[in-house]
């Protein structure tokens, strides 16, 4: 992810301690760091990062103007004011990556001491999350298809039941065989299981992945703090207080806006009435898109700002991922097989860079992601196939369940 990316510009003033005055011009935050860029001189007057500030606050200065102040852990004290559309909505936005980003990276130390094997595992491991979240998807699906095909054998059922009727109907008055309509206990109970079992199923709407959002819905104005969830069959808006707010069904969702890396809108059309749209402002987003966009995959629009965060995201796989995965195995093997095929030279250079970049405890964690990673794939693949035999039976029994309907339809109409 390219830490660059300006997540929201805000125009502002911010109050000069040398010269004693205010400079208008606009305040800048991306996933990793704030700046303030002066309008007249187009010059950057104060850039910090995000995990250098101790702390953030909600003042007045001269006891008139609204302002944000933010204190740095050298003591450094920066005063903003003057915002649009207010000092509220600014304010919960920076305190809300501000505050995730301490919760993502607790005493986080200097980018240099990052190891090449901490690196490798921290891929990885999100690779392995990535793959979590898609099997639960992907076991969901099937379970619908389980009760689309319990559903379809109620269907057969009930022609039964017609086909009796109509066999009834049928019959002259005087047919000394008529028989009443019956319906054994073994023929109902397995109905009543069904729906049981059928409303059991539905009922699991297990969560995917839950994060802290700045929420709005009819303007920026309004933006609050609160909770996005993702579910197997649905998405979740809530407060602060984690009350609902609004709960799209998974097929209520008309589109999905990726406005920028970090902010999304959705909206449900209604005919003769507004539709129900939210914006989501969140700094676990990125997590977030690449689940929706498995389960919306046609429902989801990359606007402009978000196109480089896509050809980005999406042109890296394909040259990074046969990298990393090509580094990790490379790194593994020479850690646990230190280069039996390789000339000395090579290997010992090899090998004393293995040293350095990955430890034997890095190398075992290496191990155990792939072999986790291997297990999941295996399972999904297994969940594939049995999905196809599910669609195969599916095919069979609409075909079955339409010819059955068109012959009791052709039936009922001779009886009119």
């Amino acid at each position: 992810m390219n830490r660059d990316i300006c997540i929201h510009t805000w125009p502002c003033s911010y109050y000069l301690e040398p010269e004693k005055r205010w400079i208008s011009g606009k305040l800048s935050l991306t996933s990793v760091l704030l700046k303030f860029l002066a309008d007249k001189s187009g010059e950057l007057l104060v850039s910090f990062p995000l995990s250098s500030i101790s702390e953030i606050k909600k003042e007045s200065s001269h006891l008139i103007f609204s302002s944000i102040t933010i204190l740095e852990k050298d003591h450094n004290k920066h005063w903003f004011s003057s915002f649009q559309p207010s000092r509220n909505v600014v304010f919960n936005i920076i305190e809300h990556f501000w505050r995730e980003l301490l919760l993502s990276h607790p005493g986080a130390q200097a980018p240099s001491q990052m190891t090449k094997g901490k690196e490798l595992t921290g891929l990885m491991a999100c690779s392995q999350k990535r793959l979590e979240d898609t099997a639960k998807v992907l076991h969901h699906q099937g379970e619908q298809f389980d009760n689309i095909m319990k559903g379809l054998d109620k269907i057969e059922s009930d022609m039964d039941v017609a086909d009796r009727l109509l066999t009834e109907l049928e019959s002259p008055s005087w047919w000394p065989f008529n028989t009443k309509l019956w319906k054994s206990p073994s023929e109902a109970k397995p109905k009543e299981s069904t729906s049981i079992t059928s409303s059991e199923a539905f009922g699991k709407s297990g969560i995917i992945i839950k994060v802290p959002a700045i929420i709005s819905q009819s303007s920026e104005l309004h933006a609050k703090p609160g909770k996005f969830t993702v579910l197997v069959s649905a998405l979740e808006i809530s407060d602060s207080n984690s009350q609902l707010l609004h709960r799209f069904e998974r097929e209520d969702v008309d589109d999905i806006k990726v406005h920028t890396p970090y902010e999304i809108s959705l909206r449900q059309r209604f005919i003769g009435k507004p539709d129900t749209a939210f914006r989501l402002l969140s700094a676990k987003m990125p997590q977030i898109i690449q689940i929706l966009e498995v389960q919306f995959s046609k429902k989801i629009e990359f606007l402009e700002d978000a196109m480089m965060f896509q050809s980005i995201r999406d042109s890296s796989p394909a040259e990074k991922g046969s990298t990393i995965w090509h580094a990790a195995s490379g790194l593994i093997e020479s850690v646990v097989h230190p280069g039996p095929s390789l000339k000395s030279g090579e290997s010992s250079q090899i090998q004393l860079q293995m040293n350095e970049q990955v430890s034997e405890e890095e190398a075992q964690e290496l191990r155990q992601i792939l072999k986790k990673l291997k297990s999941i794939a295996l399972e999904t693949e297994t969940e594939l196939e049995r999905q196809d035999e599910v669609l195969d039976g599916l095919t069979s029994s609409v075909e079955r369940t339409t010819l059955t309907i068109d012959k009791q339809n052709r039936r009922m109409k001779k009886l009119l």
